[in-house]
């Protein structure tokens, strides 16, 4: 009986692993279409569709206010007089599109501890949110995280780098 058990399996094996094998398409995919510049056969991608910017989004954000971040001095979290001016650019765009929320993200530079870091991103983001409230934008349209050091800008552990990454940056939420 044993010796007859193991053809069987086998055999059993070898009609379930053909059954599984697979099997070639009955059409080809089309050859692909050379997107070269200058053919004067190029298709447009956007054709028939609205290529502008969304109203109220964050392309519109970006495009229209200063600057979607400020930066800090090291360990510092004050908002000063350049800041001002990107805020108050934020605040005018907000104004305008009262159903946007936004969300300040607080980040630091990579010295320090994590928990430190996470702190100070903490104190950066609720720093912008309290000047963007001071400029009538309600408290409940802002949010604020902090990431800390994990999200650096820039890599490097040089001035440059660290410059960079000591910001806090205002996101659209819809």
């Amino acid at each position: 009986m044993k010796k007859l058990s193991t053809p069987l399996i086998v055999l059993s094996l070898t009609v379930a692993l053909a059954a599984c094998a697979k099997k070639p398409p009955e059409t080809l995919p089309p050859e692909p279409v050379d997107t070269s510049a200058g053919s004067d056969t190029d298709i447009d991608p956007n054709a028939g569709q609205q290529t502008g910017v969304v109203p109220g989004s964050q392309e519109d954000f970006i495009a229209n206010v200063m600057s979607d971040r400020i930066f800090f001095d090291t360990d510092k979290f004050n908002v000063d007089s350049e800041d001002q001016g990107v805020l108050r650019s934020q605040a005018s765009w907000l104004a305008q599109y009262p159903n946007v929320s936004i969300v300040v993200e607080g980040h630091a530079d990579e010295r320090g501890t994590r928990d430190y870091n996470l702190a100070l991103g903490e104190r950066r983001a609720n720093s912008a949110k309290n000047y963007l409230i001071t400029l009538g934008v309600a408290a409940s349209r802002i949010r604020t995280v902090s990431y800390g050091k994990e999200r650096p800008q820039a890599t490097g552990s040089n001035e440059s780098a660290w410059a960079q990454n000591r910001r806090a940056v205002t996101v659209t939420v819809r």
